[in-house]
């Protein structure tokens, strides 16, 4: 495994890729690849916000009245 990304193996594999499945399926290929990576990641993103549908809200403090203002 330790030679197996050399420059000339990886070349050799790019032209074998590319005789099988012709420049215009080769880069179909890889637009659909990286729209995949791309809506991975944003939908990794996604779980990791806040929620920011709910709301809390705090209670108002109670009013209290003096004798004087009940008149």
């Amino acid at each position: 495994m330790e030679g197996l990304f050399q420059p000339m193996h990886l070349l050799v594999i790019l032209v074998i890729v590319l005789l099988i499945f012709g420049p215009r399926k080769l880069g179909d290929l890889g637009k659909g690849l990286g729209e995949g990576i791309r809506n991975f990641k944003s939908s990794l993103n996604e779980g990791n916000k806040p929620d920011t549908t709910t709301t809390t809200t705090t209670p108002a403090p109670p009013t209290t009245t003096t004798p004087e203002e009940k008149k």
